[in-house]
């Protein structure tokens, strides 16, 4: 074997020895403080008004969730876009514009199943 796989293997091996070793440190050292509210089902602090443990979420929470998680990793992907925009010349212009026609398509549909309207 070279040189710089062994080096690498055994860096591999300490990295995973020691956070093997934190996490069994901070379970062994840290605070933990027990009390009756860490055996409720949220402990976020807020009342829960709507119900029981068994109540649940709206589901149109899960969905502005998700569009939001799309049109944010549409952004993610037009930022090196523009940077790259005059290496890439026509063929990146046209790939962006099909990458938005689908996200438009997307967009549109979701306005007609009106997905977004709260009711």
């Amino acid at each position: 074997m070279s040189s710089n796989l062994v080096l690498s293997f055994y860096l591999y091996i300490f990295i995973v020895c020691l956070l093997i070793g934190m996490f069994f440190l901070t379970k062994k050292i840290g605070p933990s403080v027990q009390n009756s509210s860490k055996n409720k089902s949220y402990e976020s602090g807020i009342v829960n008004f709507y119900g029981g443990i068994n109540s649940s979420i709206n589901v149109k929470y899960y969905l502005v969730a998700i569009v939001f998680v799309i049109f944010d990793i549409e952004a993610v992907f037009m930022y090196p876009w523009a940077v790259s925009l005059r290496d890439l010349g026509r063929y990146g212009l046209l790939v962006m514009f099909v990458f938005m026609a689908i996200l438009l398509v997307g967009l549109f549909y979701i306005y007609k199943k009106k997905i977004l309207k709260w009711e």
